[in-house]
């Protein structure tokens, strides 16, 4: 990865260098979102195919081929919102997505970088040839569902919306309705773009309140969002998620059960946050965040690294 980023300054001119890098420290760091809006970095829009190649290189290096497919498809439902909106085709652009470089990259120093626009943030932080934090990692699909036009059918974030469906409906009884939290969906993720979560209470049903058949379905879609990341990444997550208790996970659902209802879902325990929405849109507008509840932005690491004496 370091490699990598190296690789990606060398090739930038330098006034997207400029853009491109700030300070390890710097605010910045941690101002992410998933809204359209301007943003620090170099854009897509600004690169050549080469120093492109260079970008694609860098999210190869922490994204599966699932998950780097997701990216790509979530970057190019831009131009289908674009045709769908009114004056949208000024507004969305698959190529408004932006490198950002934090840090030196220099021995001993923490360096990072972020790969952030329209439903799409990746945030990583690294050290010494580790990687300290990897989230916030968000991933959005406008529309859910295209509906119309070429692409009609085409659901990007498909199973993160059927997979947790397929869960509630398996739900019965009273599982069912610890499950639900309330029968009105939330109309975004509830932690929105906080830099910090702040949700304490774990709400919803337990895995340990589960049939066996049903914890197998959660399982399968921890391991969905897991599956975006490298196969390193997902392990450290799962090695988390087991050390604490696979059972201490609760899932909880709130709003419709039928398809083209809104709905919410989260997947919460000691150490995770997964959040789902799709309200927006006539519910057809999904929000995804994965959240490392001790680690966002590497800091519980980066604490620890600096209390062990290591002053930057």
């Amino acid at each position: 990865m370091k490699d990598h980023a190296h690789g990606f300054l060398q090739s930038l001119q330098p006034d997207q260098r400029e853009k491109a890098v700030f300070p390890f420290a710097s605010e910045e760091r941690q101002n992410w979102h998933y809204i359209p809006r301007p943003r620090a970095g170099v854009p897509l829009k600004e690169l050549t195919s080469v120093q492109r190649e260079g970008a694609d290189r860098l999210l190869q290096s922490v994204l599966s081929v699932e998950g780097l497919a997701k990216a790509r498809e979530i970057m190019a439902l831009e131009e289908i919102l674009g045709k769908l909106e009114e004056n949208g085709a000024h507004v969305r652009d698959p190529e408004l997505y932006f490198i950002t470089i934090f840090g030196l990259l220099g021995e001993g120093e923490p360096w990072g970088w972020r790969m952030e626009g329209h439903h799409l943030s990746l945030n990583l932080s690294v050290l010494d040839g580790d990687i300290l934090g990897h989230t916030p990692f968000f991933m959005g699909a406008n529309p859910a569902e295209v509906r119309s036009g070429e692409h009609s059918g085409k659901r990007v974030l498909r199973l993160e919306e059927d997979l947790a469906r397929e869960l509630l409906v398996d739900l019965g009884g009273e599982p069912r309705r610890q499950a639900v939290m309330s029968g009105e969906a939330p109309r975004d993720i509830i932690t929105g773009a906080d830099r910090q979560v702040r949700m304490q209470s774990l709400e919803g049903l337990p895995a340990a309140s589960m049939n066996e058949h049903q914890r197998k379905l959660l399982a399968n879609l921890v391991d969905l969002y897991m599956r975006n990341l490298s196969a390193d990444l997902a392990q450290s997550h799962w090695s988390k998620i087991r050390a604490q208790g696979f059972d201490k996970l609760h899932f909880a659902w709130a709003g419709g059960a039928k398809r083209r209802e809104g709905h919410y879902y989260r997947v919460h325990g000691p150490t995770m946050l997964i959040e789902y929405d799709n309200t927006q849109n006539d519910a057809n507008h999904i929000h995804t965040v994965l959240r490392d509840l001790e680690n966002d932005f590497g800091e519980d690491l980066l604490r620890k690294h600096y209390e062990s004496g290591h002053q930057h």
